[in-house]
């Protein structure tokens, strides 16, 4: 029986640390992990990327994993030619073909479905954006009371501090694949997440056939619950072998 690699693809406002205690908890297990960047730049060049640092990186038998945004990008690059059996998604989007972020969480009471978005990020420009472009950081306030409220103090601040902007045309693009519907998943609601309101987590994980377990954490439920994401992975893991 060969072990799958497993590959953990963090979403927006984050970085490969954010996957620190799960990496650790599935290393001990003896299984292989890999966290690649998500460059966050835009769903299509996104999967691009991730297809090609599967086909480059791994040999065998994958378990790929997602979180948030990161759900977006693997649901689009796990059929780029690596062996990938398993999905599992974390407090993350689960796009059909022709969804965008924006128009999943569209009347959905996110945290981030407001009005005036200037209260929830700060828009930056960047080099070379196409016309119309623009990276969305999270302002601290909403690090702190939607994005991650469950996390202390520090750790917050440590987010609001390091985070990786992700780009307006990531958030509207429309997905162009929908693995979900030719493999296996497994999705982790947070019951706590205010950013993809647990119930639309759940409408799009029962949707993809998705065996489901629920984490009591916010959006970022990995790292303040991460056991839960855990057993998961080694669900889809036992599945993959």
């Amino acid at each position: 029986m060969t072990q799958p690699t497993i590959v953990l693809v963090h979403g927006a406002w984050a970085d490969a640390s954010s996957w620190n205690a799960v990496t650790t908890a599935l290393r001990a297990r003896g299984l292989t992990v890999l966290a690649p960047t998500n460059p966050l730049r835009g769903i299509a060049s996104d999967a691009a990327y991730v297809s090609s640092f599967l086909a480059q990186r791994t040999t065998g038998p994958v378990v790929l994993a997602g979180h948030s945004y990161g759900g977006t990008v693997i649901t689009n690059a796990a059929t780029g030619g690596a062996d990938v059996r398993a999905l599992v998604y974390v407090d993350a989007f689960l796009p059909a073909e022709g969804e965008t972020v924006f128009q999943i969480l569209g009347g959905s009471g996110s945290a981030f479905d407001v009005p005036d978005p200037a209260v929830v990020f700060d828009i930056a420009g960047y080099p070379g954006a196409p016309e119309g472009d623009a990276e969305a950081f999270l302002k601290p306030s909403a690090v702190h009371e939607a994005f991650a409220q469950d996390l202390p103090e520090e750790q917050r601040w440590l987010i609001a501090a390091g985070q990786r902007p992700i780009t307006l045309s990531a958030n509207t693009a429309p997905s162009s694949s929908a693995a979900w519907r030719t493999l296996p998943s497994w999705a982790v609601v947070g019951t706590e997440d205010r950013v993809i309101p647990p119930a639309v987590q759940r409408s799009m994980a029962e949707r993809a056939g998705s065996t489901i377990t629920e984490a009591a954490g916010s959006h970022v439920s990995m790292i303040s619950q991460p056991q839960v994401t855990i057993d998961a992975i080694l669900a889809a893991a036992a599945h993959a072998a």
